[in-house]
């Protein structure tokens, strides 16, 4: 892992970053789930990165996952909040609530950082209730853009409306979240836009990635010399994965040729594997299963698609960027990196028609024997200076109302 920089600007900054016993400030970071997505890599790459001479990271987390054993790989404290869990359920909401209650009185952090809209509503009230000095909330995508029962969508639009009066700063990665936070009442001071970073993966040859992926079993039958399409996501409803499979099975129609390999496990992994059978598309689209690393085999790819029908701004967008493959999404991810990042092409959500024809139109226009040219979309460094400094510098509203 890359040493972060000394991000330090001044001797006044320096001493901001002191607790007020002259000690490193202590950075807690709050999670509902200690899986690996992309508000897990946000974690690990913040606390990781952290200038160790002035903070302290520790990590507090609900369900236990593969994020508690890279932390503790990279000696970064973690804190179990058994009852903590994604579903709601009032009895062990309340348990989770004051087992975070007490977490942060025997902590005594200067900055609580929530991440994920359970543990942040829960953190948010407790860390105000004790006076946390900064509470900073990140928004990995408005949780109230997924599509629900209109009450489950109010309920949770003033949820993370409160936990964002409660906070001091809120974070959002995408440029549509940005819009709709400063939208909501009395939060358009409050609203940071500043963008996910990457540090470029190590990633293998083409040809060896290929061999590599054959190799997989489930590959085994993955046709020699058609284009190939690659997805790296979690199997949720969110990701969009079925407009996929319905565009793939409109490309079949057609009589075009490709694989197109899904790296990733998750919830919707059966209804999946029941909706490529039932569009006959299963010699042409492969559910690879959870692969450590997966994006350092994308250069075995010609083309990268993300159907995601809610989105804040994921990262294998970046990395796909950086390997040099062409992109077919949606508009529900940041427009903002849509504008910027060169072949990309971005269609409606839920249409797999669309899907279809952005795919057929970005392969007519990729080269047939090389990648396009890669370029850093946004880097990590930049990403854990603008955030240091807002611990640095974030206000301290203790006692004062919330929304000025």
């Amino acid at each position: 892992m890359k040493q972060a920089p000394d991000l330090s600007k001044s001797e006044a900054i320096r001493d901001k970053s002191q607790s007020p016993w002259g000690a490193r400030k202590k950075v807690l970071y709050l999670i509902t789930k200690a899986t690996y997505g992309g508000a897990q890599r946000y974690v690990f790459d913040l606390a990781t990165h952290l200038p160790r001479e002035k903070f302290e990271p520790i990590v507090a987390f609900g369900e236990r996952g593969k994020l508690v054993e890279m932390l503790e790989s990279a000696n970064i404290p973690t804190k179990h909040i058994p009852f903590l869990g994604r579903d709601i359920a009032l009895i062990s909401d309340i348990a989770s609530f004051f087992q975070i209650l007490v977490l942060f009185w025997r902590v005594r952090p200067d900055v609580v950082h929530l991440n994920s809209s359970k543990a942040a509503s829960l953190g948010a009230l407790a860390a105000r209730i004790l006076l946390v000095p900064q509470i900073i909330f990140t928004v990995h995508g408005w949780p109230f853009k997924e599509e629900r029962g209109l009450l489950i969508r109010k309920l949770i639009y003033f949820l993370s409306w409160h936990t964002a009066i409660l906070s001091h700063v809120t974070i959002v990665v995408s440029k549509i979240d940005e819009t709709l936070g400063k939208q909501m009442w009395r939060l358009s001071k409050k609203i940071t836009y500043i963008p996910i970073g990457i540090q470029k993966p190590d990633f293998v040859s083409r040809n060896e990635a290929w061999e590599f992926i054959k190799g997989h079993t489930i590959l085994q039958e993955a046709r020699e010399g058609w284009p190939r399409f690659v997805t790296i996501a979690e199997l949720t409803r969110n990701k969009g994965l079925r407009y996929a499979v319905e565009a793939a099975a409109e490309l079949k129609s057609q009589g075009i040729e490709f694989v197109h390999i899904v790296f990733g496990d998750g919830e919707l992994r059966a209804d999946l594997e029941k909706t490529i059978r039932e569009f006959d598309v299963v010699d042409r689209v492969f559910l690879a299963g959870f692969i450590p690393e997966a994006s350092t085999y994308l250069p075995a790819f010609d083309l990268f698609i993300l159907p995601s029908i809610k989105e804040g701004m994921p990262y294998v967008l970046l990395e796909a960027v950086a390997a040099g493959l062409p992109i077919v999404t949606t508009t529900a991810v940041n427009p903002e990196f849509v504008e910027q990042a060169q072949h990309v092409r971005a269609v409606s959500p839920a249409d797999p028609q669309a899907l279809a024809e952005a795919i057929i139109e970005t392969m007519r226009d990729r080269s047939e024997t090389e990648l396009f040219p890669a370029k850093a979309q946004y880097p990590l460094d930049e990403m854990i200076e603008k955030t240091v400094m807002l611990y640095r510098t974030a206000p301290r509203l203790r006692g004062q109302e919330a929304g000025r």
